[in-house]
């Protein structure tokens, strides 16, 4: 299960995964999305809550995982709600731990 996989710092002869890899490791994660922006493949989600402090205490916990994983995504927050975006600045692209940290989200709600 990727949510039990650490991060691997990315090399730097590492490559960004295929879209048929994408596509495998996206079946392993429930609701993201994978979108483009700017030519870069990204892996997104979008999660609810009740008020603007639940949404503020998750982010915060996304914050403490990209520390602890040492891979930080994007995150917007607002009223009732987070967005996560992950992706590997360094390949301009996704990397096994965009999914890995994905999943890692998840487990946080």
């Amino acid at each position: 299960m990727l949510d039990e996989l650490r991060c691997e710092a990315c090399s730097a002869n590492a490559t960004a995964l295929g879209a048929e890899e994408r596509r495998l490791l996206l079946t392993e994660l429930d609701a993201w999305e994978l979108l483009e922006r700017d030519g870069i493949p990204q892996l997104e989600k979008v999660y609810k809550f009740k008020n603007y402090k639940l949404a503020w205490a998750f982010a915060n916990k996304v914050s403490e995982l990209a520390e602890e994983e040492f891979h930080h995504p994007s995150i917007l927050l607002e009223w009732g709600k987070v967005t996560v975006t992950w992706w590997s600045h360094s390949i301009k692209g996704l990397h096994q731990n965009d999914f890995i940290c994905a999943a890692k989200c998840d487990k946080l709600t």
